[in-house]
């Protein structure tokens, strides 16, 4: 019988410190690579240093996730999200880099996907929000197939260098 992978899993705020800003980097570069190996054109290698995260960490919350004391994943979650959705009631929370290590057991990041829901739950907001870019059908239908429903298009969303690239938006209204 197979045990729910949730209860294996450790969760807690990262921290501003050295050791979690690099486990945040090589989760995020070793997500990265895994993407750029399948062909996949979304996150690039050294894409988000230690000061991307600091900033997320002082402007929202960054999660990370441990089985036995060995770091599976991380996720962001903002409480407002302008560039994306505008300028919105403060009824969503939204999930931002989730992430899980390469070997990771099957069904991790969809522990971590509901531990994100779970968190913003708990600050009373009904919605949780996300977007991926939109050249990604298998990510689209990974969060569909979580409960998440098409929110809308955004075809020119900014990205850090100043190119722009198209998104989907999802959105799950929580129990």
């Amino acid at each position: 019988m197979r045990t729910d992978l949730a209860h294996e899993l450790t969760l807690r705020h990262a921290t501003d410190s050295e050791a979690d800003l690099t486990t945040l980097v090589e989760l995020y570069d070793g997500a990265a690579r895994w993407m750029a190996e399948r062909g996949i054109e979304q996150w690039k290698p050294g894409g988000k240093d230690a000061a991307h995260f600091r900033a997320r960490m002082e402007q929202g919350e960054v999660w990370l996730a441990s089985r036995d004391e060995v770091a599976v994943g991380a996720w962001e979650l903002w409480w407002e999200d302008i560039a994306a959705w505008g300028v919105r009631e403060p009824v969503a929370g939204y999930v931002h880099r989730l992430m899980t290590a390469r070997d990771a057991a099957p069904g991790t990041g969809r522990a971590l996907l509901a531990a994100a829901e779970r968190r913003i739950a708990d600050r009373g907001r009904a919605l949780s929000r996300l977007d991926c870019v939109s050249s990604n059908p298998r990510l689209r239908a990974y969060y569909e197939s979580a409960g998440y429903t098409v929110a809308g298009e955004l075809t020119d969303k900014v990205a850090a260098d100043g190119s722009t690239y198209g998104v989907t938006l999802l959105e799950k209204r929580l129990g």
